[in-house]
């Protein structure tokens, strides 16, 4: 009978050691899928591609010469000049998420786009605190219909066939310590863009950690203005520069890297 035990003991042991060795290489094969994941770089864009900017007055201004969409068309054509690919705004001043809904059929997906750029959330959180606006009789976005928005957007968009790159809002104000009046409200839809991002599969673009980064290193006086907005909000130059460059980033397209930011819009040619 101890001949019995000693066999069922060690057949127990080795059961044991073996369903550790399968747990180890699960957990193995996980992180190596996760990190494959991690690593993966965003999609390229392809021959005839349409990609179109959705927003509202900072991407109606993209479009304009010296406007962020402006010059990464510049860009995309001096990389892929034989690819036809193209770049739209559609975007409306004072628009918040509700309004970009209501005409995401006419000025998006009748375009038959193969890529969208969800750039929206300043007015939905600067229209709590505008008195023009108090004053008609309208109001900001709350948290749950922001996120309720963005999720139908990014929906309809994906049903159509397109894919979606959704950016957090930037900034009211350029103060980088925190201190800007709406810093608390706007973290906190950036937060609920991101989550939104992540729960969606969409592309997030996190434009506002990069522009307070940007702040942080190239705002030495803490202004409100004048370093990437000409009035805290909308952009001058220097701006829709910076915007260019890491929408290029986004959409893959090569670019010259520079410390400075800014000059990051300028195309590698090969």
């Amino acid at each position: 009978m101890s001949n019995v035990y000693q066999l069922l003991n060690q057949l127990v042991k080795m059961s044991f050691v073996f369903c550790l060795a399968l747990a180890c290489l699960g957990a193995s094969d996980s992180m190596a899928q996760e990190e494959q994941q991690e690593a993966q770089p965003e999609q390229q864009l392809r021959e005839n591609d349409t990609v179109v900017f959705l927003g509202d007055s900072i991407t109606k201004g993209g479009v304009r010469p010296g406007g962020y969409i402006e010059l990464a068309s510049e860009a995309v054509e001096a990389a892929y000049p034989e690819m036809n690919i193209r770049l739209i705004g559609a975007g409306v001043g004072g628009h918040k998420v509700s309004n970009c809904l209501g005409r995401l059929e006419r000025d998006v997906l009748k375009r038959e786009p193969d890529v969208v750029v969800i750039y929206i959330g300043i007015n939905d959180v600067w229209h709590w605190t505008l008195p023009n606006v108090i004053e008609r009789g309208d109001r900001g976005t709350t948290p749950d219909e922001f996120r309720a928005g963005l999720v139908s957007m990014i929906q309809q968009i994906n049903d159509a066939g397109a894919r979606v790159i959704l950016c957090t809002p930037t900034v009211i104000g350029e103060k980088h310590d925190g201190s800007n009046r709406m810093d608390e409200m706007l973290e906190q839809f950036a937060g609920i863009s991101r989550d939104v991002a992540e729960e969606s599969g969409a592309q997030l673009l996190d434009l506002r950690a990069a522009f307070l980064e940007y702040l942080a290193e190239h705002n030495p006086e803490n202004v409100d203005r004048g370093i990437l907005t000409r009035d805290s909000v909308h952009l001058n130059g220097k701006g829709n520069a910076f915007l260019s460059g890491l929408m290029l980033k986004a959409l893959n397209v090569p670019v010259v890297e520079n410390k400075e930011g800014p000059e990051a819009a300028k195309p590698a040619i090969k």
